[in-house]
């Protein structure tokens, strides 16, 4: 899955700017800025990582059913866990 990370503790400011986040997706290793908020490119993950975050209480795991977005939230980061080309290769 390919995942960005968003570096806020605060779900409103998170809220605010998850659809521009998506539709500026930045690239892997790619910083960028929405809002006054960095958002980063972290590559991918596997679906193992997300089933081993689950796992820990001090993580919020969250999904958006209608395009299979899984978000992650811990510590000052969300992380948004999008399917990926790769993905759909590898079922």
């Amino acid at each position: 899955m390919k995942c960005i990370s968003v570096y806020t503790n605060n779900f409103e400011q998170f809220s605010d700017i998850y659809e521009q986040v998506l539709e500026a997706a930045p690239q892997e290793n790619e910083d960028i800025v929405i809002e006054g908020i960095t958002v980063c490119g972290s590559g991918h993950v596997p679906v193992q990582y997300i089933d081993r975050m689950r796992q820990k209480p001090e993580v919020v795991v969250m999904k958006e059913k209608a395009r299979d977005i899984m978000i992650l939230q811990h510590g000052n980061v969300f992380e948004i866990c999008l399917p990926s080309e790769e993905d759909e290769v590898n079922e």
